[in-house]
């Protein structure tokens, strides 16, 4: 019963927050940030242990493998957009692995901290599965790399639009590769409001990222 009732308590705010964002489309307003503000005003008003809620959604986070794989649909459709452009795309993930690794390990010894929060922020940009999976190889705390990855999907998510005002980014694939490889599957969600090609071309940078993310930790990690 409790299982169910955070499932069905976790999809019911989550909708709430679509609704709200549907209406006002303000960026700062993204569903999942309201989300986790709103489910953690009513775990703290009502008085609810985060361990008693968890119960249920830990299914929903154990779901979010399967899940991703239907980000493969915008994907497919734009496939031959996809192939014609697949070495710049290859560049602009390649690029983003890059800033996000090194932008990681600087800041990290910038402030002092050793080297399990480096393994815990190191796949800070890829979806919450794959991140999860990599911290444990490299001995990071899996708790912390949760936090940065939502972090990173939702700031993503939120600031990408004045990004691609600022930098007048016209090419959707290119907005899509920015956005895929920098804020994962949140950040997708945004890029399927951008239009087609945009979504394929972020899911394709998101599973690119998080492939090379993992080799890469394996390799050097």
């Amino acid at each position: 019963m409790t299982i169910v009732l955070s499932i069905v308590v976790t999809i019911a705010v989550y909708a709430l927050s679509r609704g709200i964002y549907s209406k006002f489309q303000w960026s700062l307003l993204n569903p999942i940030l309201l989300a986790i503000i709103l489910l953690i005003a009513m775990l703290l008003l009502v008085k609810i242990d985060y361990e008693f809620y968890n119960e249920g959604g830990k299914w929903i986070t154990y779901l979010l493998g399967p899940i991703v794989v239907f980000l493969a649909i915008p994907l497919y459709k734009q496939v031959d957009k996809i192939r014609a452009n697949f070495i710049p795309i290859m560049g602009g993930v390649m690029a983003g692995i890059i800033t996000s690794v090194v932008s990681v390990i600087a800041l990290c010894r910038l402030f002092g901290l050793d080297e399990t929060y480096i393994a815990s922020l190191y796949a800070k940009s890829i979806t919450t599965p794959l991140a999860i999976e990599v911290t444990k190889l490299t001995g990071g705390i899996e708790s912390l790399t949760i936090v940065a990855v939502i972090i990173t999907g939702i700031v993503g998510a939120s600031i990408a639009p004045m990004v691609i005002k600022v930098g007048r980014i016209k090419s959707d694939i290119a907005k899509g590769i920015g956005i895929g490889t920098a804020a994962h599957g949140i950040g997708t969600s945004k890029a399927i409001e951008i239009g087609p090609e945009a979504a394929g071309a972020s899911g394709l940078a998101m599973g690119l990222t998080g492939v090379i993310t993992v080799l890469l930790a394996a390799i050097f990690l």
